[in-house]
């Protein structure tokens, strides 16, 4: 017999003693608070520069977990420190490849970076 996804109620008062009201319900328990910083830090804006378009998301402090090396500067992108997750949008091969190729820059390397092209 296949099995059933839908939760298991307690049919009209069977089950559900008095202490025991609305303890499953949406609403019921401490709500966390919202980290702002985590929020910000998962959207990718897209920047445009005369060597294609490209995805940037901010990678901050506390979520900076690995070493990473900045193609800009060949220096090490150390563990809890602020930068930027930098990606291609118009790869020749998609945007999975693109995505597949991202790189970590110092934030100070990706802004001076467009400087060049003037």
């Amino acid at each position: 017999m296949p099995r059933s996804n839908r939760p298991r109620r307690p049919v009209s008062g069977k089950g559900a003693g008095p202490g025991k009201r609305g303890a499953g319900k949406k609403g019921g328990g401490n709500v966390p608070e919202l980290d702002l910083e985590r929020a910000r830090a998962g959207i990718a804006r897209r920047e445009s520069a005369p060597d294609g378009e490209w995805m940037v998301r901010t990678m901050t402090a506390k979520n900076a977990e690995k070493t990473y090396i900045c193609p800009e500067c060949s220096t090490a992108v150390l563990p809890g420190v602020a930068h930027l997750v930098v990606w291609k949008d118009d790869h020749l091969f998609g945007a999975a490849a693109g995505l597949a190729e991202r790189r970590h820059w110092h934030t100070n390397c990706w802004m001076s970076r467009s400087y060049r092209y003037r």
